[in-house]
């Protein structure tokens, strides 16, 4: 029984394997799959229905407005606005799981139609296009699941059963995992191929490297992924009687908030200062690691270093004492040597025009030395041979600089520059509440996002949703930033790109 099951499924991946027009059976029935699921989850396709509505509409106890808002029917896309209009915060995180889901799944579905009509071949034949398929139909089939369940659970939170599934989800969960096994037996033929090993061999090969893995995966799951739960807190109106999933859903009324706040100006503030630290910073890093790396007397090497290298020790709160007393109006030392010099004194706290500048200065004189020894490591890592050829084709220091350090070190400069781009929109919170603190007189020019929360969640401590929209805002807009700038470093320069 099992030879001649073995057998079959030869036959079936041999038909599937057949060519036409360049692709296999399997890739364009799964093609066929991907455009029939792209089109039943459109907006317009109903997933969920609403089934005893008077009855259902009397035991959430809306009113005849909000009644008469509601849709018999809704698609995943709009489920949410059933959740805000009737307040029913206990599906609302379910009913947004759903959402990602189905957009991760969209993703990946048009990525395998952009795939499949690229010209550019792939040197390990359709073996990328396979992995994209699996992935959409896994998360299709995730969907599915989950409306599934959704279900059941809206049906113990509602005490009745209040809504159906329409068969459209029956219909794209049973082509997804049909589509997903024919990609399977043609993967697995095509690996012998090209000889590449799936992953339970890796597994079984290096079953010891993957368990070294578990406790990464559990330090970051717990600290990395499971606070991402938090982010419902940014679509509801957080009380502490409901708590976090009971509390009634409101939308994108939390992130209205934010745009009404001025948006303009903290994003316009913490590009500008982060924009300024990154590339200042890195030039000026650069700079005095290759100035350090050309001083010959040893102790006089490390004396350099260890001085630079010293603020970046220095407390934020010590930082604030030294600016005060350098800035204070009527002892400060700036002002104290402008009026032994006959000059008048310059209230520093009450003029905007001054902060951005002296902020960056500071950021500077306390960073330089970390980021330095970074590009140090990375100069003191090239060879000398290099340099003693350079010499003997007569190039001087300032040719050898520019011929050979530089085109060494760049990689080390996108690699940091890419990570510090992720990061644009997270200021240096204590850099600027520490020396600016509450003097609103500044904010025009030194309020970023992060001071910006800090003062909303700790002056109004039930505006929890409108810091964390401002975290997700940050993060997107952070991601979006990345995501472009390798785009054009992968295109340029492949080697230097992130992924």
């Amino acid at each position: 029984m099992e030879k001649k099951a073995r057998i079959s499924k030869a036959r079936l991946a041999e038909k599937l394997g057949k060519q036409y027009h360049g692709r296999n059976v399997a890739i364009w029935f799964n093609l066929a799959v991907t455009i029939i699921t792209i089109l039943l989850s459109m907006p317009f396709v109903k997933w969920i229905h609403i089934i005893n509505p008077q009855e259902l509409f009397a035991k959430l106890k809306l009113k005849e407005k909000v009644i008469e808002a509601l849709h018999d029917s809704y698609s995943i896309y709009n489920i949410l606005v059933f959740v805000r209009d009737t307040k029913t915060g206990s599906i609302g995180f379910f009913s947004m799981i759903l959402l990602l889901v189905l957009v991760t799944m969209l993703f990946f579905q048009f990525k395998y139609i952009y795939r499949f009509f690229r010209k550019k071949k792939d040197t390990n034949g359709n073996l990328n296009l396979y992995l994209v398929a699996r992935t959409g139909h896994i998360f299709t089939i995730l969907l599915t699941l989950g409306c599934a369940g959704y279900i059941p659970f809206t049906t113990s939170r509602f005490g009745m059963q209040g809504f159906s599934l329409s068969p459209v989800v029956y219909i794209i969960g049973i082509l997804a995992v049909i589509s997903f096994a024919c990609i399977v037996l043609v993967e697995a033929e095509e690996r012998k191929i090209y000889r590449e090993r799936g992953f339970l061999y890796e597994f079984r090969k290096n079953w010891v490297l993957f368990v070294m893995l578990i406790p990464v995966f559990i330090y970051f799951m717990i600290n990395a992924y499971l606070p991402m739960l938090g982010v419902y807190f940014a679509f509801t109106s957080f009380n502490f009687r409901d708590g976090l999933w009971a509390s009634p859903f409101i939308g994108f009324k939390n992130f209205e908030h934010l745009f009404k706040a001025d948006l303009y100006r903290l994003t316009r503030n913490t590009i500008l200062y982060n924009l300024a630290f990154i590339l200042i910073g890195n030039i000026t890093q650069v700079i005095f690691a290759i100035l350090i790396s050309q001083i010959v007397t040893r102790w006089f090497k490390r004396l350099s270093q260890t001085l630079m290298f010293m603020p970046y020790f220095v407390s934020y709160v010590i930082l604030k004492v030294l600016v005060y007393n350098l800035f204070e109006y009527k002892s400060g030392v700036i002002n104290t040597m402008l009026v032994s010099s006959g000059l008048e004194r310059i209230d520093f706290y009450n003029e905007p025009i001054y902060w951005p500048f002296f902020i960056t200065v500071f950021y500077l004189w306390k960073n330089l030395g970390y980021g330095m020894v970074v590009y140090l490591a990375s100069i003191t890592s090239i060879s000398d041979e290099y340099y003693e050829a350079a010499k003997i084709d007569g190039a001087n220091v300032f040719k050898q600089i520019r011929y050979i350090t530089l085109p060494l070190i760049k990689p080390t400069f996108v690699i940091l520059l890419l990570y510090a781009l992720g990061s644009i929109m997270k200021g240096q919170f204590e850099l600027f509440y520490q020396i600016i603190g509450n003097n609103g007189v500044l904010y025009n020019v030194t309020d970023i996002f992060d001071t910006y929360v800090y003062r909303i969640t700790m002056t109004q401590p039930l505006h929890i949703g409108i810091g964390t929209a401002a975290g997700i805002y940050q993060a997107v807009f952070g991601f979006v930033v990345i995501i472009v700038t390798n785009y054009f470093v992968k295109k340029n320069n492949p080697d230097n790109a992130l992924f």
